[in-house]
């Protein structure tokens, strides 16, 4: 049988003006942007690019959070949602890192979500302790927790998310003694820290800066290749005398169910791209600590499965347990 090329150009013509057109019409209703978390840098990100994204596609972007279990509950929701574009994921890094964390998840983190990008990521994490700690450098607080009986702990947001992985894979480098203790978000997290409860802390730029610039936290140490610009006079954990502790804050991604048509994936990059370049929206994600990325959806593709892998082995070294 002779194949029907006119016949084939004609279905496929129809075809992708179908797709252009669901495009082009694409949202038909409110979008609604799941935060897998509560108050906090993922929450205060949909909120900031959601209402530009709102004005450029002329809908509103409902931002839904579902905190729970280190971000499962609400990324669950987004896998399981109608693959229409009309439900999206803003998530941390705790995507890549929940398959190293626990042993079977109620979703797949690289085939049921589609990446659309990279919304900001962070240079690194600050290790602050309680201005009352005895210890002025890293190597002094090493010294502290391995002292016989030490009661130094560090906190983290909650189990298996990157600050908990980056305290982990400190103690395991500087064979400390330090205990985790988890917390139900960062904002408690910090809190404790600020009191007493716990000593120590790797934390975000916008959670520990103030306190730090305040007196009422000590900056050792910072995670990134190089010293940060608001704390030049903080080495970074190589000039401290730490190998291996060369690591990003994490990041903050956006994501669809997999299967949504990739004529409104680009289409939701493309307005995301805009709303990123937004003089406003980039002043404001910057004022909150969040410098902003809005790669493309095959380099932010790329880049989940280095993190997965990367996380993966600091999940190894640092001696934790997939639950």
């Amino acid at each position: 049988m002779n194949f029907n090329w006119k016949l084939f150009l004609i279905v496929t013509s129809l075809t992708l003006g179908a797709l252009h057109a669901r495009a082009q019409s694409y949202p038909q209703r409110p979008v609604r942007l799941v935060v897998p978390f509560g108050a906090g840098g993922p929450d205060a990100i949909a909120r900031i690019v959601g209402q530009q994204l709102g004005t450029q596609l002329g809908q509103t972007i409902v931002v839904d959070n579902r905190p729970g279990a280190n971000g499962i509950v609400g990324t669950e929701t987004v896998a399981r949602a109608t693959p229409d574009g009309h439900t999206l994921l803003l998530v941390s890094a705790s995507i890549a890192v929940n398959p190293s964390i626990y042993r079977k998840l109620p979703y797949d983190a690289v085939n049921d979500f589609t990446p659309i990008t990279n919304v900001c990521a962070l240079d690194a994490f600050i290790l602050a302790v309680n201005a009352a700690v005895p210890a002025q450098t890293v190597q002094e607080l090493i010294a502290l927790g391995r002292k016989p009986g030490s009661k130094l702990a560090y906190g983290s947001p909650g189990i298996g998310n990157t600050i908990h992985l980056a305290g982990a894979l400190f103690a395991a480098r500087a064979k400390t003694n330090m205990v985790h203790v988890p917390y139900k978000g960062g904002g408690p997290a910090v809190a404790a820290l600020l009191g007493g409860e716990i000593q120590a802390m790797f934390a975000n730029t916008n959670l520990a800066l103030p306190h730090i610039k305040a007196g009422r936290l000590r900056a050792l140490g910072v995670t990134g290749k190089s010293r940060l610009a608001a704390l030049p006079e903080t080495p970074t954990f190589t000039e401290a005398g730490v190998t291996g502790m060369e690591i990003d804050a994490g990041w903050f991604g956006l994501f669809a169910p997999a299967q949504v048509p990739a004529a409104i994936i680009n289409k939701i990059y493309d307005e995301t791209r805009i709303a990123l370049a937004n003089t406003q929206v980039r002043d404001k994600l910057r004022e909150q600590g969040f410098p902003p990325v809005g790669n493309t959806p095959a380099q932010f593709k790329a880049y989940l499965a280095s993190e997965i892998k990367a996380y993966a082995e600091m999940t190894r070294v640092a001696g934790i347990q997939p639950e």
